[in-house]
């Protein structure tokens, strides 16, 4: 079994990061321009836990729901990192000409809502434009998006997986005990890893390294821990 990446989301504290790292993560998700967002940083936090993430050898990803390019490449470069995802509904155009600053990895989000994709039919039009990942998160019945916790359906997953050619992270309510239900997702030749938050997080609301190794044992040998956090 190959081990998926592992994406956690919506750190705010150096000590977040440090246990995450420590969990095993990947990369660290942090928020920018995403208005009244639990884990929204200023631009001067923002540099900060991007560089205390570089620090621990993790890598730092902005994410956002800005839709103009210039203010994000120059927060990227503020930042020192390459990689952004766009979290939200934003054109092709932005992916084309953040992909076109060149250094940047875009991971764009595909949000799944009442049983489909609002954007499927721009896939293609997302791909041509440079998007180096997609991410596959659940919206909740009301069209929220973003760490809601709502699982995603298996069925959905696998058939938007069939219309890609770059690599995916699943997101959407991620469990440590939830692997079985994706076994056929995990097995997707374009599955690339989990992205995580809300079960990461502890009874405070804080991201815990912990329930992050939990998750990652789970995922990593399709059985949870005999003591999850």
């Amino acid at each position: 079994m190959t081990a998926p990446l592992l994406k956690a989301c919506g750190a705010t504290t150096e000590a977040e990061i440090t246990g995450l790292a420590a969990a095993g993560a990947d990369l660290v998700g942090l928020w920018h321009g995403i208005p009244g967002g639990r884990a929204e940083l200023d631009p001067a936090r923002l540099r900060q836990l991007a560089a205390a993430t570089a620090r621990t050898g993790t890598e730092p990803v902005v994410v956002t729901l800005h839709r103009e390019a210039e203010p994000l490449l120059r927060m990227l470069r503020a930042c020192g990192t390459s990689r952004v995802q766009l979290h939200g509904y934003q054109p092709p155009s932005l992916v084309r000409a953040l992909a076109r600053a060149g250094g940047v990895t875009v991971l764009k989000v595909l949000h799944l809502h009442g049983g489909g994709c609002p954007e499927q039919a721009l896939i293609p039009a997302y791909e041509r434009a440079g998007t180096d990942c997609f991410v596959l998160d659940s919206a909740t019945a009301d069209g929220r998006i973003g760490s809601t916790g709502v699982p995603a359906d298996p069925a959905l997953v696998l058939r938007l997986a069939d219309l890609l050619n770059r690599p995916f992270l699943l997101a959407g309510g991620i469990r440590a005990d939830s692997r079985p239900a994706f076994a056929a997702v995990a097995e997707h030749p374009r599955f690339l890893g989990i992205d995580v938050d809300t079960a990461a997080r502890d009874t405070a609301g804080s991201l815990s390294g912990a329930r992050l190794a939990a998750i990652a044992h789970g995922w990593r040998t399709g059985q949870p821990s005999e003591r999850t956090p």
